[in-house]
């Protein structure tokens, strides 16, 4: 293969990456419309739908691509099944601020959530793994944490489910990375629905005793809608899994902001949440925190470019 078909081969695999992630992350984008959608669905009963309807839809994946074997290699592991154990659980409290956030007008909060992820990612790095920042970083974390208390303080309510989102998802982030890529996209979600379905289990049968389930009970188009729930849940993250495999980190990195600046754009464009003039502020600080960590990461990017580029 002479170097101008290779540089094409290259090129094709980018465009497919960067098709990937851009699907994945316009659709978690647009996912709070989706739940609003499923009223009067609570966003319990939402939860333990998705959570079930996810572990069908991954078992019937599994079944197409023969990859039983595999999983059932992964269940006789118990290191990796109590690793996802705990990717569960906090998947769980994930997906229960997120929807909570979605189906009572909190759209915004939770895309700031989403938009601080990357910091806060980076700050358990520090807490957790040693790990040691760069004056850049400093200054992102920085910034964010001032963003947090202008939050906080100006807007009068404490972010805490922006914080919980954050939280969640970046422990969510250093298991998933503890596991590596022992564990597929798709075996992984298996896993972690599976210890979850007792629990998703639970809270319908309170619901039904209780409340009573709106499955089925607000008509064939409600029902449809709700039944979707798995395929919702687990498109996203195959692509994800997708573009990961094909793109580098860098790209990856720009590419993850679209899914909370829509969510954002849906907050405050389509459902019409408050934003006073504190809030904008906090806003604006952490979208300056991402600056600077975007800036530093396009300077990494280049100087391991080069690196690579010297000859031995």
């Amino acid at each position: 293969m002479n170097s101008r078909s290779a540089h094409a081969d290259h090129g094709a695999i980018s465009r497919a990456g960067l098709g990937y992630a851009i699907s994945a992350y316009l659709l978690w984008g647009v996912l709070p419309i989706y739940f609003i959608a499923l009223a009067p669905t609570g966003s319990v009963e939402i939860v333990a739908w998705r959570i079930l309807l996810s572990l069908v839809f991954c078992a019937l994946l599994i079944t197409v691509t023969r990859g039983w074997s595999k999983f059932v290699a992964l269940l006789r592991n118990r290191r990796v099944l109590f690793t996802m154990a705990a990717a569960g659980a906090l998947i769980f409290v994930n997906w229960e601020t997120y929807v909570y956030a979605a189906v009572n007008e909190q759209v915004v909060e939770a895309s700031l959530g989403y938009f601080i992820n990357p910091i806060v990612t980076i700050f358990l790095g520090v807490l957790v793994l040693r790990e040691r920042l760069n004056p850049t970083q400093w200054v992102a974390v920085g910034i964010s944490i001032v963003a947090v208390v202008v939050l906080a303080v100006g807007h009068g309510q404490f972010p805490w489910i922006a914080l919980l989102l954050a939280f969640s998802f970046g422990f969510y982030g250093l298991i998933k990375k503890r596991v590596g890529p022992r564990v597929d996209a798709v075996s992984g979600l298996t896993l972690e629905t599976l210890w979850l379905a007792p629990v998703a289990a639970a809270q319908l049968w309170w619901i039904a005793a209780t409340e009573g389930l709106t499955m089925g009970a607000e008509g064939a188009w409600h029902a449809v809608l709700l039944s979707l729930a798995g395929v919702v849940t687990a498109v996203p993250l195959l692509l994800f899994a997708a573009a990961s495999r094909r793109l580098p980190l860098i790209y990856m990195g720009f590419i993850q902001y679209f899914a909370p600046f829509i969510q954002f754009i849906v907050g405050v464009a389509v459902l019409g949440e408050p934003m006073p003039p504190e809030r904008w502020i906090g806003f604006a600080l952490v979208w300056v925190a991402l600056a600077v960590l975007t800036v530093d990461l396009v300077r990494r990017g280049r100087a391991a470019r080069r690196i690579v580029a010297e000859p031995v």
